[in-house]
């Protein structure tokens, strides 16, 4: 895997293309087991990303089997519990906010167009609040995914290590499509920290960053046809001569 960071380019530019653009957030997965080395290479690769001054400040917890499924099991009573009595809210607040208290354009439209575009391909209509509870729930049962990874951080560290996570985490996911994998990373599980942690054995001072499920995409189920569109370079970009 030593190649010379130096050199002016990858011999296989393409490949290299296609892991990023084929990279999707898969909603249903095949049961196929994925092996301890095939992660492990994985997360080899992955740590490769960059992180002011080297801190690296990711922690990895791989679920499989009976951890897995133990996890699904609390995390899906607590969803239930919640959407029975909402005044539990309270006992599974985000330790911190992946998403604004306050929705603008052009975000919002971006979020509703990505929230009705996915219940619209499932039949899931405006008012049909039990499949969606239970389409909500899909997240807590990784999908069906063999793995489950959950990912923490030292609380002693800045926000900056936030964005080093982020390129941490996107590296994961372009390694797994290079294995054929795919993968959905998932801010749902925060809320549900307080089961999470003590349940993979995090320390005191770590905070879940999110979880994210492992596997082989199903190509027979509708919901992976949903691929959500991006914005043309032009709109985001300005040049400056």
């Amino acid at each position: 895997m030593s190649q010379n960071p130096t050199a002016p380019a990858v011999t296989d530019a393409a490949s290299v293309d296609a892991a990023i653009t084929s990279r999707m957030s898969a909603r249903a997965f095949l049961p196929t087991a994925i092996s301890r080395e095939t992660i492990e290479h994985i997360l080899t690769v992955a740590s490769r990303a960059p992180s002011g001054t080297n801190t690296q400040p990711w922690k990895v917890y791989v679920l499989q089997g009976a951890s897995r499924d133990s996890l699904v099991d609390k995390c899906c009573a607590a969803h239930d519990a919640l959407r029975a009595d909402p005044s539990l809210a309270e006992q599974y607040r985000e330790e911190y906010d992946y998403y604004p208290p306050q929705w603008v354009s052009p975000y919002i439209d971006r979020r509703r167009e990505n929230g009705w575009g996915l219940y619209g391909l499932l039949g899931i209509g405006k008012g049909d609040k039990d499949r969606m509870h239970l389409q909500h729930q899909r997240n807590f049962r990784f999908f069906d995914a063999p793995v489950g990874l959950m990912f923490t951080i030292d609380r002693v560290l800045g926000r900056g290590s936030l964005v080093d996570y982020g390129m941490f985490l996107q590296n994961i996911m372009v390694a797994a499509r290079a294995q054929g994998l795919h993968t959905c990373p998932q801010a749902a599980w925060n809320g549900f920290a307080r089961i999470i942690l003590p349940h993979i054995g995090a320390g005191e001072g770590e905070m879940l960053v999110c979880g994210m499920a492992l596997g082989h995409a199903d190509p027979d189920d509708k919901v992976n046809g949903f691929h959500t569109p991006r914005e043309p370079v032009s709109s985001f970009t300005r040049w400056l001569d």
